[in-house]
């Protein structure tokens, strides 16, 4: 093999496996019909009206609502769920921030809770160590589009009486043990983030089969009005939230080919699954029959010991310069981000007596969570877009990683 890129070699790969976001003349097509309309809010346009019917569809939900990103989906689903001052709501200690800190815009406490090292999800058996006669709900995030245990989850939520918020923002179109994610609990949040499966460059959703949170849902996203209610008459808190009609223009494209895309990222990240698991030192995730997911991510467990002590931050800029994309995940659990750790989101003349009310006895520098801590330290991440490529594409990213075990004296 020729030397590595990173230290001017030829790479594996000179061109992307594949151009993101996937679009084509449909996006264009609902673009124009939107902007013809000249209907261009949620209010009087069609096209948010469409999105939603064939999003509850597609989720096999009663209600979807969209709204403008999927970290306001999280805050509206806790107000929807009547989470508020001094609850505490357990959350997965790996995941992105906006899980906890849409608790806390909530007025209530993040708990976290530790993640399973097979899955990178919630562990259950976490979750109600966690649990105090101050809990009230459980966000179970589906890391990287596959599943949680929702079956463990629910039995837990519902010994306890807690809410569940299902936190889908990578995982659209998942399902676990047949059944679409998000319509396990309370309700189920989705983003549309430039990065996610379903891309209008920002934008969120959120899923329930219950009709007085949807109405909560419909009323937080739109200033506190109700529907059919005067314009003018507002019932409860809320804002302006809503998605526009070009987002939900495209949007609509995008959701036409998202089964076919899943099936296509579902059979590349099969093969390689396959292709991995013979290199010693990766260890792709493997997840449980219950589990279908839409693959947002393609997640594996780095071992710098089968490749000569070389640091998983190396490894990965190596893999960059062959051409392969790939990234080093979450460098901490969120309990070690200083908003966490400093607790930097309570008012700066806040009085002791007022801290503890908010957070009894709660210190998140006091936290470790063994498979959260592994999981920052060993896992990295292959995004969705190098799963659309072709089977030969797939090829060459076990090609580079045995490139680089080749070469591995040569990495400064």
């Amino acid at each position: 093999m020729s030397k590595l890129a990173i230290n001017g070699g030829i790479p594996v790969r000179e061109k992307p496996i594949a151009s993101w976001p996937i679009f084509d003349n449909k996006e264009k097509e609902y673009l124009l019909k939107a902007f013809e309309s000249g209907e261009w809010g949620k209010l009087s346009g069609k096209m948010n009206d469409e999105f939603e019917r064939q999003y509850s569809k597609f989720q096999q939900a009663k209600h979807t609502i969209t709204v403008c990103n999927g970290t306001v989906a999280l805050r509206i689903a806790l107000f929807a769920s009547g989470i508020g001052p001094g609850d505490e709501v357990i959350v997965p200690s790996y995941t992105f921030i906006a899980t906890a800190t849409s608790v806390i815009e909530a007025n209530a406490i993040p708990v976290f809770a530790d993640i399973e090292y097979d899955s990178f999800n919630i562990d259950p058996e976490s979750i109600e160590k966690q649990i105090t006669p101050r809990t009230k709900a459980i966000i179970p995030v589906h890391f990287g589009g596959a599943p949680c245990n929702m079956t463990k989850i629910m039995e837990i939520a519902n010994r306890y009486k807690l809410r569940v918020i299902e936190d889908g923002a990578q995982a659209q179109g998942s399902m676990w043990d047949g059944h679409c994610i998000g319509t396990f609990g309370d309700s189920g949040t989705f983003s549309f983030q430039s990065s996610k499966n379903m891309t209008s460059g920002e934008g969120g959703a959120i899923v329930t089969n219950i009709d007085s949170i949807a109405e909560a849902i419909y009323s937080f996203h739109n200033c506190g009005r109700r529907q059919g209610s005067p314009w003018y008459f507002h019932f409860n808190m809320g804002s302006n939230y809503r998605l526009s009609e070009f987002q939900a223009a495209i949007l609509l494209a995008q959701l036409e080919r998202e089964e076919n895309n899943i099936a296509l990222r579902r059979e590349n990240a099969s093969y390689l699954l396959q292709l991995l698991s013979d290199i010693e030192g990766i260890e792709p995730l493997v997840y449980s029959k219950e589990v279908m997911s839409s693959n947002y991510l393609f997640i594996a467990k780095y071992d710098s010991d089968k490749f000569c002590g070389l640091p998983k931050a190396k490894f990965i800029s190596a893999l960059n310069a062959e051409g392969i994309p790939a990234m080093e995940g979450y460098p901490f659990p969120l309990y070690k981000q200083p908003v966490f750790s400093e607790k930097n989101f309570l008012a700066k003349d806040c009085s002791p007596k007022e801290r503890s009310l908010y957070l009894p006895e709660m210190n998140y520098k006091d936290l470790y969570h063994p498979n959260a801590e592994k999981a920052c330290k060993n896992g990295f991440w292959f995004p969705n877009y190098l799963l659309h490529g072709s089977k030969k594409d797939i090829e060459t990213v076990a090609e580079a990683i045995n490139k680089i075990k080749c070469h591995l004296p040569e990495i400064k």
